[in-house]
């Protein structure tokens, strides 16, 4: 495709030549616009699992045992709203973690990789933060130096609810990482998808750990019809609810884990003396 200017002065039109014929600027903005639609119609399925049956080969993995109970959805408090721009949001204030602190977080979300010992076997640790819902996750990049921070990105794997067609499987970039906060940005060809933020709050007992997701790209532009026609097909309520299940479950683990990971990981960095 072409697109050449008009010579004919300032009242021109903009045209795009294509198989032979023209299209006026007023004619191409819909085609544009309906590409677009359609590229994040794919972007959107895609991102959120929600995919025809056969179209992936991931696999579940079978749950892992540990030895305690996750926390029920009811130890937290949950909130689903719509945003003035459409925009769904969601959010969670969790029972508080006791024993954990927010360095230890900081710690766990740049050492995601790496495995641990549970009940005397050996197990990806991302798999035992959540025993049946995780699949894997990598690094896909690493800041300069090495680290996890800023700018590195994460490609993560897994099924809310333990279900495949609830599959999440996304690249994200961490935008922060400190002890107040986590932020990290998935995004799907240039578009920003979703946001999801964390706070840690250090208390006597431990940390008060909160998150949250919007989901939508923010194109503000494209926001009209991912909210009307896409959303509902890729993060319809149940899932929300999923979602919300999930989290509350993965971030109510780390007090039974974490505190001796973290504890064992300390010593074996520790400089001999």
């Amino acid at each position: 495709m072409n697109i050449q200017d008009s010579p004919t002065g300032p009242a021109s039109q903009r045209s795009v030549i294509r198989n032979g014929g023209a299209l006026t600027e007023n004619e191409y903005e819909p085609t544009r616009r309906h590409f677009l639609k359609k590229i994040l119609w794919a972007a959107g399925l895609s991102f959120f699992g929600v995919l025809p049956s056969g179209c992936t080969t991931i696999q579940l993995p079978a749950p892992r045992p540990v030895p305690w109970t996750m926390k029920d959805l009811s130890t937290a408090e949950t909130e689903l709203r719509i945003l003035a721009d459409g925009r769904l949001y969601l959010h969670i204030r969790h029972d508080v973690l006791h024993g954990v602190t927010p360095q230890m977080l900081v710690w766990w979300f740049s050492n995601l990789e790496g495995d641990i010992v549970v009940a005397g076997k050996k197990w990806p640790r991302y798999q035992i933060w959540h025993p049946v819902d995780h699949i894997s996750i990598r690094y896909v990049r690493r800041r300069p130096d090495g680290t996890i921070g800023p700018g590195a990105q994460i490609h993560i794997r897994e099924a809310l609810g333990g279900r495949l067609d609830y599959l999440v499987d996304i690249v994200t970039t961490i935008e922060k990482l400190d002890e107040t906060g986590f932020i990290h940005d998935p995004r799907l060809f240039d578009l920003q998808m979703a946001r999801l933020e964390y706070t840690f709050t250090p208390v006597r007992d431990g940390t008060i750990y909160e998150n949250s997701i919007t989901v939508g790209p923010d194109n503000p532009l494209l926001r009209p019809f991912f909210n009307a026609v896409i959303r509902p097909r890729v993060f319809p309520d149940d899932k929300a609810r999923a979602w919300f299940k999930h989290n509350v479950e993965e971030v109510g683990n780390f007090e039974f884990f974490l505190p001796d990971l973290y504890t064992s990981q300390a010593i074996e960095r520790a400089p001999a003396t």
